[in-house]
C-alpha cells in the first residue's frame, strides 16, 4: 500500500452503543488529507459521538468488531499508542474542561506537549503563527478562566492549531484536525475566522478537517463535503450543493427548508428553514 493511498482517517460499519443505547449504527466515512468535511444533524444524531470515536477518546467496543473499525493512516485506530495518536491528530471537543488556573499561554502552549524534540525558537514561531490564526494576541497575558466562554474556545482552538501545525512541521502520512461545534460560543466575525483558519489548515498544512456544526449555511461555505445524520447514521455525504436538498433536511432536521443559490458565493447553495 502506498503512503498517499493509506492517509486518511477512514471508518467502516462502525457501530457505538452507550448506556445500552446504539448511538451509531453501520456508520462508514472517510476523511482526506487535505479536505474539510462538515457534520450536520439534529441533536442527539450521534455527531459528537463520531467524532469522538474517529479521535480515539471514546472506546470501541470489541464485541461489536471482528476487527477494528477505525483506521488512521492505514493503521488500526486501537493499535496506535496516546503519545503517536497525539502527533497525528488535535481535537477540539464540544466542552473542553480545564479546572486549573493557568496562563493563557500555558493553555496553547499544551497543544505542543506531544512534540519534545521542538527547539524554543520553533515552539516560538508555532505559537505565534497560532495566535494570529485564533485572534487570541490580546488575550495571551490573561489567565484562562477569567475569559468569556468564547474567548475560551478561541484560545482552545489555538492549542488545537499549535498541534496541528507542529503536526504538519514533524511530517509523515497526513495529520487531523477534529472539531466539535467550535464556533458554538463565538461572534459572528470569529465564527467566520474560526472557519477560515480550519480552511488554511486544510489548504494550507493539508490537514484533513472534520468539523461538527449546527450552522447549516457555515458549513456549506467553508466545507468540501457535508455527512448528514439522523438516528445513528449517515444519510448522504457529499458535496454541499449535492447534499442540502429540501427533502433530506426535513429528514433531518424535522422541519421544511428551502434551498437556492447563495447571493454573495457562487456555487454555494443558501438554507432557509420555513
Amino acid at each position: 500500500m502506498s503512503l498517499s493511498s493509506a492517509a486518511g482517517i477512514s471508518c467502516r460499519h462502525l457501530s457505538i452503543v452507550r448506556g445500552g443505547v446504539r448511538v451509531l449504527d453501520n456508520v462508514s466515512i472517510d476523511l482526506h488529507p487535505g479536505e474539510m468535511l462538515g457534520i450536520l444533524g439534529a441533536n442527539g444524531a450521534g455527531k459528537s459521538t463520531l467524532l469522538s470515536t474517529l479521535a480515539g477518546e471514546l472506546r470501541i467496543d470489541p464485541a461489536l468488531h471482528r476487527r477494528c473499525p477505525v483506521t488512521v493512516n492505514g493503521r488500526d485506530l486501537v493499535s496506535l499508542p496516546v503519545a503517536e495518536l497525539a502527533r497525528m491528530r488535535a481535537v477540539l471537543p464540544q466542552k473542553p474542561g480545564l479546572a486549573f488556573d493557568l496562563g493563557v499561554d500555558e493553555v496553547v502552549s499544551m497543544g505542543l506537549y506531544p512534540f519534545p524534540e521542538l527547539s524554543r525558537e520553533q515552539c516560538r514561531l508555532l505559537l505565534d503563527d497560532a495566535v494570529a490564526q485564533a485572534d487570541i494576541a490580546t488575550l495571551w497575558a490573561r489567565r484562562y478562566p477569567e475569559l468569556s466562554g468564547g474567548e475560551q474556545q478561541r484560545v482552545q482552538f489555538a492549542r488545537t492549531l499549535a498541534q496541528l501545525l507542529a503536526a504538519g512541521r514533524a511530517g509523515g502520512r497526513g495529520c487531523y484536525l477534529l472539531l466539535d461545534e467550535p464556533s458554538s460560543s463565538l461572534d459572528p466575525a470569529h465564527q467566520h475566522g474560526l472557519l477560515r483558519a480550519a480552511r488554511q489548515a486544510a489548504d494550507g498544512v493539508g490537514a484533513g478537517v472534520l468539523i461538527v456544526l449546527h450552522d447549516v449555511n457555515l458549513a456549506a461555505l467553508y466545507c468540501d463535503r457535508l455527512a448528514l445524520m439522523a438516528d445513528g447514521g449517515i444519510l448522504e455525504c457529499d458535496r454541499p450543493s449535492a447534499a442540502l436538498r429540501p427533502e433530506l433536511l426535513q429528514r433531518v432536521y424535522g422541519a421544511p427548508a428551502h434551498v437556492q443559490a447563495h447571493p454573495v458565493h457562487a456555487g454555494v447553495p443558501l438554507v432557509i428553514f420555513l
